[in-house]
C-alpha cells in the first residue's frame, strides 16, 4: 500500500462521490473535494456520482457505474480516480484490480496535504502517525505479491510472510511514534499548567478549514503566521499574547481547521493539537460568510468540538471576509453567546472583538478598590501581572488602587 505524493508532478482526476439519501449534496461534497486535489498539487478532469442507498461493500459504486467510469478515464487521460469517503482495504484493491489506475479516498488525500503542511517536530510526528494507522488498516487483501518470501537455502523454516513483517514494523513504528507524541503532550500539560497558575485566559480560535484563523491572529497580534488561501495551511497551533483594553492580557491560540467527513484516526492523531480548544477558556468560532456552504461548515465545527468534549465555554462567532460580499447581512448564529461581524484584511470588527473578550473576562473577574500601605506595594504587581490595573494613585497613607483581579487571585489572599 503506498501513499502516494501528489506533489511530484500535476496529475488529472476523476472524482467519484455518491448521493445517499437524506445526506447533504454529494456536488457540494465534490466541490471541497476539487479543492482539495488542487491544494495537493492535482487538478480535477471529471466527476461521477452515483445515487444508492449505502456504499457498495466491495467496490463503493456499482458494477454499471465502474464500466462508466472506466469510460471516463480514458476519455479525460486522467492518472487516476479520488473517492469522497474513505475506502476499506476490500474497496480500495477490487476499485485497483477493476480500473488498473491509482484509486486515492478522501483521507489519503487529506494525509498527503497534512505531510505538506507539517513543519514542527510535533506536526510531522502526528502525520506520520495518521499515515501509518491508514497503512496498518488496508494491509489485509493485497494480494499474491505478499506471500511467503522466497524458498531455498537459507529461508527454510517457518518463515515470516512479507505481510506479517509489513505489520510488525508498522506496529512498532507507531509505538515509537506514540511515545515522542506522549512526551510532546507532557510538555503541553506542563505549559497549560502554567498558563493556569499565572491566571491568564486562553482563547482558541477554531473553524472551518481556510475559515481566516491564521489570519485573524495576524490581525489582532501581529504573529506573522503564514496566510494562505489553501485548505489546511496551519497544522501548528500558534499561541501569542493579545493586549486588552486597560493591559489586560489574553493568549491568542490558532488550531488546525476542521473539515467534514474528518476520519477518527485523524482526529486521534492530532489530538494533542485539537485539544487547545478543549483546555481554553473561550471559543472563537471563525466563519467564512462568503462560502455558499457556510451553515454545514459551521455545523461541521460545532459537531467537531462535541466529540473533542468541548463543552460549557463561552463561544463568541466571528462572521470573517465580510469584505468578500456585497452589501450588509446580519448573521446569527444561535449556539454562540456573542457574535461579531468582521474582516482580518480591513480590520472591521477587530476591536468589537477586542471588547467582547474583555467583557468574557471580566465576568471571571472581582473589581477591587483599596489602599494599600507602602510595605504591601508588591501585591500591587501582582495585580498588574493577573487583572487589570484601572487607577493608582500614591496617597500620604499607602497607595489607592482600583482593579479588576481574578477571583482565584482574590479568593487566595495574595492580594
Amino acid at each position: 500500500m503506498e501513499l502516494y505524493d501528489l506533489k511530484q508532478e500535476e496529475e488529472r482526476f476523476i472524482l467519484v462521490g455518491i448521493q445517499l439519501n437524506d445526506s447533504e449534496p454529494a456536488e457540494e461534497s465534490l466541490d471541497e473535494l476539487e479543492e482539495l486535489a488542487r491544494t495537493a498539487g492535482a487538478a480535477a478532469a471529471g466527476r461521477l456520482i452515483q445515487s444508492r442507498e449505502a456504499m457498495h461493500p466491495l467496490t463503493y459504486i456499482g458494477k454499471g457505474k465502474i464500466e462508466e467510469l472506466k469510460d471516463l478515464i480514458w476519455e479525460q487521460d486522467a492518472s487516476g480516480i479520488i473517492c469522497d469517503d474513505e475506502l476499506s482495504a476490500v474497496q480500495l484493491n477490487n476499485l485497483q484490480q477493476e480500473l488498473e489506475c491509482k484509486v486515492i479516498d478522501r483521507t489519503l488525500l487529506i494525509l498527503d496535504i497534512f505531510a505538506a503542511h507539517a513543519v514542527s517536530g510535533e506536526g510531522k510526528i502526528q502525520v506520520e502517525l495518521a499515515q501509518l494507522r491508514y497503512r496498518a488498516a488496508r494491509l489485509t487483501g493485497l494480494g499474491r505479491s505478499l506471500s511467503r518470501l522466497g524458498g531455498g537455502i537459507g529461508t527454510r523454516g517457518p518463515g515470516e510472510k512479507k505481510l506479517e513483517m509489513d505489520r510488525r514494523l508498522i506496529r512498532e513504528r507507531i509505538s515509537h511514534l506514540k511515545r515522542e507524541l506522549k512526551e510532546v503532550e507532557q510538555h503541553r500539560e506542563r505549559i497549560r499548567t502554567q498558563r493556569k497558575k499565572s491566571c491568564m485566559k486562553v482563547a482558541a480560535l477554531v473553524g472551518y478549514t481556510s475559515a481566516g484563523k491564521s489570519s485573524i491572529e495576524n490581525a489582532l497580534t501581529q504573529a506573522g503566521i503564514l496566510e494562505d488561501a489553501m485548505l489546511f495551511s496551519t497544522l501548528d497551533t500558534t499561541t501569542r499574547a493579545l493586549e486588552l483594553e486597560g493591559k489586560q492580557k489574553i493568549l491568542l491560540t490558532d488550531t488546525v481547521g476542521f473539515i467534514r467527513k474528518l476520519p477518527h484516526h485523524l482526529i486521534e492523531a492530532f489530538k494533542s493539537t485539537l485539544e487547545e480548544a478543549r483546555y481554553a477558556d473561550i471559543i472563537i468560532h471563525v466563519v467564512d460568510v462568503s462560502n455558499p456552504q457556510m451553515d454545514t461548515q459551521m455545523h461541521v465545527v460545532y459537531e467537531t468540538l462535541r466529540q473533542l468534549g468541548v463543552e460549557g465555554k463561552p463561544v463568541v462567532t466571528l462572521f470573517n471576509k465580510q469584505d468578500l460580499i456585497s452589501g450588509h447581512e446580519n448573521f446569527r448564529d444561535f449556539q454562540a453567546d456573542y457574535t461579531v461581524d468582521g474582516s482580518a484584511k480591513t480590520g472591521q470588527g477587530m476591536e468589537e472583538l477586542k471588547a467582547v473578550l474583555l467583557e468574557i473576562i471580566r465576568r471571571g473577574q472581582v473589581y477591587v478598590e483599596r489602599l494599600y500601605p507602602f510595605q504591601e506595594a508588591g501585591k500591587i504587581q501582582v495585580i498588574r501581572k493577573n487583572g487589570q490595573l484601572l487607577q493608582e494613585e500614591y496617597l500620604p497613607d499607602g497607595i489607592a488602587v482600583k482593579a479588576y483581579v481574578p477571583k482565584e487571585i482574590y479568593l487566595s489572599g495574595r492580594i
